[in-house]
């Protein structure tokens, strides 16, 4: 009976009970500071992956084909690449065609990109854990979504110092091309009878020039020598800060970086500038002389990226003018948009080149971008 009695009162051997409690809190806590961050890392390294994927499908929708969705289209094929490009902790996540979803912006328009990309155990690549499958737990699961948009840009910049009219329907000897003049009345001020029609970029039906529809055409950019509103005919002005011959060359060969919006009045250089013109565009493609147009492809080739041949022009409301002209006063150039155009070289005085899509920029204050805005600006919104 003493005996059992000393063995129920011996606290010997207690000591081990407690390191072992000790040691099982040991291992929870480093669970919880390597698997943990580990898993945290492998979540932000996933969302990275969603990003780039988001954000090249949207690139690809629009510099490659803004209405090719299908799964072996430049949009979902980049998005994938660009995904997959971004490993996971060590290894590619998995993201298929049908991970790729094109959704309507808050206006309604297709111009976004969700890519969803995935490490889980029912794709067969779970992020393996270091510590935690002491506890059974030899997997866990990551998944992230991200979506990017090809909005409607509201401001641009870089943007060279001469504008040509934007694009309208011909009523009087259709159909358009280089060779029309804009006419709404005649010359006495009379309405004609097939007005030729500008509707702008802020309302439905835009008749203005079109990334997608125009993607490669091309066009020969002469200087002005009237009041006459002719397609190719382009008006030399005054970027904000600057003016002269120099400043107007300088403008051209580089990347003048005062930010222009929709609806800017420009100031008209005065004098000739075909000569500055002709400078400019030589010092311009000088910077990237083996660049060509693919005409397979519909796009530029350059070892540079982008190169910088490709450069946004404004175009300027046909009608704002054309009212003007009417009321007696001088060229009055008001921005109905931007476009992009690849510089294939000169002939003469004349600018030769190609109608190529471009990117913009969002900036806050400058107010919705027209829905017909031809430059987007890639941004992720989710």
């Amino acid at each position: 009976m003493n005996r059992l009695r000393r063995l129920r009162d011996d606290e010997s051997g207690m000591t081990f009970v407690f390191v072992g409690l000790g040691f099982m809190a040991f291992l929870a806590a480093t669970m919880l500071a390597i698997d943990v961050g580990m898993l945290f890392t492998a979540r932000a390294q996933a969302q990275n992956s969603a990003d780039a994927g988001a954000l090249g499908g949207a690139v690809a929708l629009v510099f490659n084909d803004y209405n090719d969705r299908s799964p072996d289209g430049p949009a979902v094929q980049s998005a994938l690449a660009a995904a997959t490009a971004n490993p996971v902790m060590g290894a590619n996540v998995s993201v298929g065609p049908a991970d790729v979803e094109f959704l309507n912006d808050a206006a309604g328009q297709p111009n976004r990109v969700r890519v969803t990309v995935y490490r889980r155990a029912d794709r067969g690549n779970p992020v393996a854990t270091q510590m935690a499958r002491y506890f059974g737990i030899n997997t866990a699961d990551i998944a992230a979504t991200a979506t990017a948009e090809a909005a409607p840009a509201n401001a641009m910049s870089c943007v060279k110092p001469f504008t040509i009219p934007d694009r309208w329907i011909e009523g009087q000897d259709p159909p358009w091309d280089a060779d029309d003049t804009f006419d709404v009345v005649d010359n006495r001020g009379r309405p004609l009878a097939n007005p030729d029609i500008y509707i702008p970029a802020d309302q439905p039906g835009y008749t203005g020039y079109n990334s997608e529809r125009d993607r490669g055409t091309q066009i020969t950019i002469k200087a002005s020598n009237g009041n006459n509103i002719y397609p190719s005919f382009y008006f030399p002005y005054a970027i904000e800060g600057s003016s002269g011959a120099d400043d107007y060359q300088w403008n051209i060969a580089n990347c003048n970086q005062t930010i222009m919006g929709w609806g800017d009045l420009l100031t008209a250089e005065p004098g000739n500038m075909v000569g500055p013109t002709q400078f400019g565009v030589d010092e311009l493609i000088a910077q990237d002389p083996t660049a060509y147009w693919d005409a397979v492809g519909h796009r530029a080739v350059s070892s540079m990226n982008p190169s910088p041949r490709i450069v946004a022009i404004p175009v300027f409301d046909p009608i704002y003018y054309d009212t003007g002209k009417q009321n007696g006063r001088n060229a009055d150039l008001k921005v109905a948009n931007y476009i992009g155009i690849f510089i294939e070289g000169m002939q003469g005085g004349d600018v030769i080149a190609r109608i190529t899509p471009i990117s913009g920029l969002i900036r806050g204050g400058a107010g919705p971008a027209p829905q017909g805005a031809f430059p987007r600006a890639i941004i992720l919104v989710q």
